[in-house]
């Protein structure tokens, strides 16, 4: 878990310009920081330095939009994320092991393993199936207490339950359970994945990690099923439904809303939200 409140905010400033140059003073600055001090307490408490980070974030959220922007060209891909046509072919290639090319023509449509299950893999259902369960909603703004943890979604249900106990005074019948997810583990090192889990509070909740979620337009697809099988209902929407669906995912991250939980059965009902424009 990230319990530095001001790494966390750091990740914020990043996860916010990541397509702008940004550089270590901007973030340390943004902090009230000097590089150098922040520099330090920030590969403490993520294990990476603060370019290293940028730099990966920078790799595999575009690595996302090859995915998902089917009808881009890379080099306005790369563009986006400030890199000229050669350099981040380059860059790209040093991350992934692959160049941006060959990355896209490799995104499979048809099924995919799970990062997490070995010798577990499953097919991709039809566009027009992920369509049917497809609703365009606009969500309100979001007040939330929230804890943001680096590492791999198979801990995700003792961080809940750990996280449940510590603010089980605050929750009543009209608390939401939201997971805001920032990377896609068929992309990002499993070790590595970013996410946050929150509560909804009440917008003057006077503790210190509370933050609001931004609300809008949202591609909302109610999935019932075991927890394990939610992988492959996110990697269809993002290899199938999105790209073909004439939507654009905007600049905010995704959400997941439960409705349900049964931790018995490891089952759930939950809306699996994209943000879009």
């Amino acid at each position: 878990m990230i319990k530095n409140k001001l790494v966390s905010r750091g990740i914020d400033y990043i996860m916010q310009h990541l397509n702008e140059d940004i550089t270590i003073e901007d973030v340390a600055c943004y902090c009230h920081f000097s590089k150098y001090y922040f520099s330090r307490v920030f590969k403490e408490e993520t294990g990476e330095s603060i370019y290293a980070f940028i730099k990966r974030l920078k790799m595999e959220q575009s690595a996302l939009r090859l995915k998902i922007e089917k009808d881009r060209t890379i080099t306005d891909i790369g563009i986006v994320f400030g890199y000229s046509p050669s350099n981040y072919s380059s860059v790209f290639k040093k991350h992934h092991n692959v160049s941006p090319a060959e990355f896209r023509k490799r995104i499979n449509t048809t099924c995919i393993p799970h990062p997490f299950y070995q010798n577990k893999s499953a097919g991709f259902k039809s566009f027009e199936e992920y369509d049917r369960k497809i609703k365009i909603q606009e969500l309100d703004d979001f007040f939330v207490i929230y804890e943001r943890h680096i590492g791999n979604y198979i801990e995700l249900g003792r961080n809940w339950f750990n996280f449940l106990e510590k603010y089980k005074d605050l929750i009543n019948e009209d608390t939401l359970m939201i997971e805001r997810s920032y990377d896609d583990p068929s992309i990002t090192s499993i070790e590595q994945c970013l996410y946050d889990i929150c509560i909804t509070v009440d917008k003057n909740c006077s503790l210190d990690n509370v933050t609001m979620i931004q609300g809008g337009k949202f591609a909302a697809c109610r999935f019932k099923g075991s927890i394990k099988d939610i992988f492959y209902s996110y990697q269809g929407l993002f290899n199938i439904w999105l790209p073909n669906s004439g939507y654009e995912m905007d600049e905010r991250y995704g959400l997941d809303i439960y409705r349900s939980v049964d931790c018995e059965n490891m089952h759930v009902v939950m809306d699996i939200c994209i943000p879009i424009k």
